[in-house]
């Protein structure tokens, strides 16, 4: 018998994620869209803005900040472009209501950046000026490592004229620590320190190491050194703990932790009974087959709790 070790695994479902006849097959399935749709609803906030915003409200009333984030990327018509757009000024518009901090995450992809980069960059600007005068910040995730100047440049323009946007780090670039350096000196935005995920030419990257971690906790206190927010985006346990022993040590303020919304929730749990501010990442749409599949394969254990909720919701 063949085994499949979970790393093979990992790898067949991002496969299986990108593969568009896939994609139209499930999406054209009633059945087999629903059944999923009970597996994916453990890690998103629903298909519709209001939905996602009960499931936000549910967080923020157990004392979770949080981010909403309408799911999708690398659009490839103008009018899907738009379309995002106009999502994300729902979002805002929505949020503002409040009069409260809150935050918005996105793709630039998602507005069209690398379909028509005029394009983008007038539906970023929307976004921008819908966020003035107001207690949100907009959060530009990270993409594909071919795709971090165009972001890192987008990123230090809009800053200039716009404090409340914010920008995303990959610790595993090798390219990071002078992205870093350069953001320091040139932008006031928060940021958000993740590991990184994205497939790409070994030499532009490391891999899940110790390696890695210690590069993530360099740029950490890099971040705190010089008094900018850091949003510390990272499931791993025991890097968890080496931050926590560094936050205590040198009574950092100006820090949150950040989780997918499903993931880590136990551990965020317990990091805001510790008087920790922790966040909940929350995606809501109906592309969440790319991001079902994404959740899964980062952990492939995951599968079995997938076949639980479809289960237990049948």
């Amino acid at each position: 018998m063949v085994s499949m070790s979970k790393q093979q695994a990992s790898e067949a479902l991002k496969k299986a994620a990108l593969n568009e006849e896939v994609k139209t097959y499930l999406l054209q399935n009633p059945l087999l869209y629903n059944l999923l749709l009970k597996a994916a609803r453990r890690y998103i906030g629903g298909e519709t803005l209001e939905q996602a915003l009960e499931t936000r409200q549910k967080l923020q009333a157990n004392g979770f900040a949080t981010s909403l984030e309408f799911m999708g990327e690398s659009v490839s018509t103008t009018d899907e472009a738009n379309e995002a757009t106009q999502e994300f000024l729902k979002i805002i518009k929505a949020l503002k209501v409040e009069n409260k901090p809150d935050r918005v995450s996105l793709d630039l992809s998602h507005l069209g950046l690398f379909l028509d980069k005029k394009l983008g960059t007038e539906n970023f600007t929307l976004l921008a000026k819908a966020c003035e005068n107001s207690q949100i910040d907009l959060f530009i995730s990270a993409e594909g490592m071919d795709r971090t100047d165009e972001i890192l440049n987008t990123y230090l323009m809009f800053s200039k004229e716009f404090p409340n946007i914010n920008i995303t780090l990959q610790a595993y670039l090798h390219r990071s620590k002078q992205d870093l350096e350069q953001i320091l000196q040139n932008s006031r935005g928060k940021i958000r320190l993740v590991k990184g995920a994205f497939d790409g030419p070994k030499e532009l990257h490391l891999p899940r190491s110790t390696e890695l971690n210690k590069r993530y906790l360099e740029l950490f206190e890099t971040l705190v050194r010089a008094g900018r927010y850091c949003s510390i985006a990272t499931h791993d346990p025991k890097l968890l703990e080496q931050i926590l022993a560094i936050i205590k040590q040198n009574n950092i303020s100006q820090y949150e932790f950040e989780m997918l919304y499903g993931i880590g929730t136990e551990t965020l749990q317990k990091l805001k009974e510790q008087s920790h501010p922790c966040r909940h990442y929350i995606v809501y749409g109906k592309e969440w087959y790319l991001y079902l599949c994404n959740r899964i394969a980062e952990n492939p254990d995951n599968v079995f709790k997938a076949l639980v909720d479809i289960i237990e919701l049948s």
